[in-house]
């Protein structure tokens, strides 16, 4: 999240991994849930009065957030917003517009300040809040749940930190970082300290476009 005080504001950002579609926040939540759970096998024992809760996976992550779209032009006075119909439909064709050539949903990447997560849309549900006397809506309240989106292979490499005996070279596009980049090769954003040393980067969060970058075999 971002620092308070005289900190830069730095605004939450939806984007799909697999384009370069981006949907970024008119206001920043006023709260933000992360969840984190574990699955425990729970069973009785034979001979045993008591149950023993053993570890048996980790559950998906799941963040959710309330956001406000607004019409009126009181939030970005003098800017021009567009309406709302057209700032949900942009937020529509991030996180849940059908993907062709994957057959599925996008896959999604939440980013504000240093908190990043890589999922999927779980709901999003629009409640609309003001309307002009022709029934247009002036303003939104959007509720949005995104759940981590691992499949059983991906779970079992970042499980044993391993990979295929394999080095990628990638060029930098522009938009790309470190963790991004790391959760497309990986499928796991965490490996960008190791990716950034291995190629002497000091700010991982500014990549030069064009610079060719190595990430080696996970060990």
């Amino acid at each position: 999240m971002a620092d308070a005080g005289n900190a830069e504001l730095v605004k939450l950002t939806i984007s799909a991994v697999d384009d370069s579609s981006e949907f970024e926040v008119m206001l920043n939540p006023e709260k933000f849930n992360h969840n984190l759970s574990i699955n425990y096998n729970t069973k009785e024992g034979k001979g045993k009065s008591e149950t023993e809760a053993k570890f048996d996976a980790y559950e998906p992550e799941n963040v959710s957030f309330n956001i406000w779209i607004d019409g009126t032009g009181v939030v970005n006075p003098g800017k021009g917003s567009p309406d709302v119909r057209t700032q949900i439909k942009q937020l529509r064709d991030v996180v849940y517009k059908y993907n062709g050539e994957k057959h599925e949903p996008n896959d999604i990447k939440l980013l504000w300040g240093s908190f990043i997560f890589f999922g999927r849309l779980k709901t999003m549900d629009v409640e609309y809040t003001l309307f002009k006397p022709s029934g247009e809506p002036l303003r939104a309240n959007i509720s949005l749940a995104f759940v981590g989106s691992v499949s059983s292979e991906e779970e079992s490499a970042k499980a044993k930190r391993s990979s295929p005996d394999l080095t990628h070279i990638v060029e930098v596009k522009a938009g790309d970082t470190l963790p991004l980049l790391c959760y497309r090769i990986y499928k796991d954003c965490s490996y960008y300290a190791e990716v950034a040393k291995v190629n002497n980067i000091a700010n991982f969060r500014s990549l030069e476009p064009g610079r060719r970058l190595e990430f080696p075999p996970l060990r």
